[in-house]
């Protein structure tokens, strides 16, 4: 077993070490990667209940060799009495719009298993970990540690969240869930529809009225995993992988088109023209995002936003020698990247959240689950593609991704962040496409975060500390309004990368702004 950027023949990278280890025992045993990845989701949804969990949704990049090629789209709707609803919550028990629809999207990643990667490990085996770090606890992360002190005054009002994620006795430095550790084992021994359709259906529905949530118990028995065909883009010798509308994976995809018409690629890697690039790529693209909504309700001219001719007006109006002002509707929100790759080129990419810290803040009764936020991304806009319907999914940050060389898997990626996921994914896939970083190189580069962050609401570049100061003097002689962030700082994105190379041989590294690692077996 090897860590970081060494050659191996299968890996697991994540956020936290617990989950990246319970996936690469997966594979030991003879798992394959998408097994390994529910492994993975399940121990994240215990070990970084701020960023992720149950309660929340998940996005799967899936690929192989034999040119399968497969997006779940693990994404809950609407409550059914939606159209009741006036003002849009951002926290508290009408923050709750939205169903969860991650443990629906392991059932249905572990169904495709079954069908084209000859999967057979039970989902009780795959849950196994995640219920043991719930029940016998674990040591929380600085990560988790930040968030709770951050929220903890305003936590203080959510329906029952103070009395699971606050204990009073950590005396020996564990923090439990043991509520979660029995919710998860039930799904492990009932399969993943108990969650929408069994007694802990009933329980969670009884646990969101009881705390003035609209979710029902129909509501929950209507979640399904959506499969999709995934969005592609070519890029020099690449061909980028993406998941459709309602993500923002069509954005990741146009920043890059325009990167590439742009040949941004001729900059040195950490110029002054480097990061305009990015930047305004990211800016033309945001532009365009306004536009994404759920495709059952709302065109989404995909088709036009990554074509040809809009690819290149779109680079056509970058100018080199000058910024684009930028005051836009800044979007937040958090969640997990992890990722998996094994011996026989088998790849999930995937990412899990429930959108803010924290979610809504709502724990579902007596079950352990605390709710996620979604909803929050609707408008109340007459004839917006994201004006908030009875059964409707919302526009969506997650966009895992996987980029193909010669038809077969050769880099998995993707990154927590919201509005940051696409900024961070066009410097990280440059660096590694175009500059020949490596995963760990790459990850570990500066980078910036444009626009508004929870913490400081100008509209300015948010530039890392450990960019060059020369760098830095060229982006605010170009018209950037430059505010400075601390270098690897958390605002900027913890991003996760597995490559494989045309023999076979995999490397890869998890981001240093986190508490995650890569592993891989030898």
């Amino acid at each position: 077993m090897t860590t970081g950027f060494k050659p191996a023949r299968a890996m697991v990278t994540s956020p936290h070490r617990l989950a990246t280890e319970a996936g690469v025992a997966v594979l030991a045993e003879g798992g394959n990667a998408i097994e390994a990845a529910i492994a993975v989701a399940a121990v994240l949804s215990v070990t970084y209940p701020h960023f992720c969990g149950i309660g929340g949704d998940a996005v799967w990049m899936l690929a192989d060799g034999e040119g399968r090629r497969n997006c779940l789209l693990g994404i809950g709707q609407a409550a059914a009495s939606a159209d009741s609803i006036e003002q849009i919550a951002q926290r508290g028990p009408m923050s709750a719009l939205t169903t969860a629809c991650a443990v629906d999207s392991w059932g249905e990643a572990q169904a495709f298993s079954a069908a084209n990667w000859r999967g057979g490990l039970h989902l009780g085996r795959l849950l196994a970990p995640a219920v043991g770090y719930a029940r016998d606890g674990f040591a929380m992360t600085a990560s988790q540690a930040f968030w709770l002190d951050l929220r903890r005054e305003e936590a203080a009002g959510w329906p029952g969240f103070a009395e699971l994620f606050m204990p009073g006795d950590m005396s020996d430095g564990l923090f439990r869930q043991k509520a979660l550790a029995d919710t998860l084992e039930r799904i492990g021994d009932h399969g993943a529809r108990e969650f929408y359709e069994g007694d802990l259906a009933r329980r969670i529905a009884e646990g969101l009225a009881a705390a003035g949530a609209p979710i029902t118990a129909a509501d929950l028995a209507a979640t399904r995993t959506r499969s999709a065909e995934p969005l592609s883009l070519a890029y020099g010798n690449t061909v980028l992988l993406a998941p459709p509308p309602p993500t923002q994976g069509v954005t990741t995809l146009e920043i890059m088109g325009i990167l590439d018409r742009l040949g941004a690629r001729r900059f040195a890697a950490g110029s002054t023209e480097f990061y305009h690039c990015c930047v305004e790529a990211i800016k033309r693209a945001f532009l365009d995002r306004h536009g994404i909504g759920d495709p059952d309700e709302a065109v989404v001219p995909v088709e036009r936003w990554l074509s040809d001719e809009h690819l290149a007006a779109q680079a056509a109006d970058i100018d080199m020698a000058s910024a684009l002002g930028w005051p836009q509707p800044f979007k937040t929100g958090d969640t997990v990247f992890f990722a998996a790759a094994d011996s026989e080129g088998r790849c999930a990419s995937v990412l899990q959240s429930t959108y803010f810290d924290w979610g809504s803040g709502v724990v579902a009764g007596d079950t352990g689950i605390l709710w996620q936020n979604r909803g929050g991304a609707f408008n109340l806009i007459d004839g917006h593609p994201n004006r908030l319907r009875p059964g409707k999914r919302p526009f969506y940050t997650l966009n895992p991704g996987i980029a193909l060389k010669d038809g077969k898997p050769h880099l998995l990626y993707g990154t927590q962040g919201a509005d940051g996921q696409p900024q961070t994914l066009s410097v990280v896939l440059s660096l590694l496409l175009d500059h020949g970083y490596t995963p760990e190189q790459a990850l570990a580069a500066p980078r910036f975060l444009l626009g508004r962050t929870f913490s400081d609401n100008r509209d300015t570049l948010k530039v890392e500390g450990d960019i060059a100061p020369g760098t830095v003097e060229g982006l605010a002689a170009l018209g950037h309004p430059i505010s400075p962030i601390a270098a690897k700082s958390p605002l900027a994105g913890q991003a996760g990368v597995i490559r494989i190379d045309g023999n076979g041989a995999i490397d890869g590294a998890h981001d240093p702004r986190s508490d995650g690692v890569a592993i891989g077996l030898l």
